[in-house]
């Protein structure tokens, strides 16, 4: 496995981790009430876990898997892909920061924009690669 596909699929690991330990506070939560404001924490626990983790491992198995080329550099220019995992970072944590200040600020808007450059940068790195193999 490629050392960026490792990255990618640790940091989904991590998005992963703390996703899921949101959710564990909240249906702990409903269970016994210890804190009624934890409710609202329902839009970071999806991002972590929708954004952070499903989108993120499947942008670093894709990295990995996707046809290679057959001369040196086998998975092309990597900018695409580098770029990619730090828009997708950021714009994940611009948006939890956005929504524990306020749901409707401007970091939520910024963290969506950068999750969407990361989406079209990722795509402009691995669309080259989409090819068949004949034979």
């Amino acid at each position: 496995m490629p050392r960026l596909s490792q990255w990618y699929v640790r940091l989904a690991l991590i998005h992963f981790l703390l996703g899921f330990t949101v959710g564990g506070l909240m249906l702990a939560n409903k269970g016994i009430p210890f804190h009624p404001a934890l409710w609202g924490w329902l839009p970071i626990h999806i991002e972590l876990l929708l954004i952070g983790w499903m989108v993120q491992l499947t942008m670093g198995v894709a990295f990995w898997i996707m046809p290679r080329y057959w001369v040196p550099p086998r998975r092309g220019n990597e900018t695409g892909a580098r770029v990619a995992i730090v828009l997708l970072n950021a714009g994940v944590w611009l948006v939890i920061t956005g929504s524990l200040i306020w749901p409707q600020s401007w970091l939520v808007l910024l963290g969506r924009l950068s999750e969407v450059g990361a989406g079209l940068t990722f795509a402009w790195h691995i669309w080259p690669r989409v090819v068949g193999r004949e034979g």
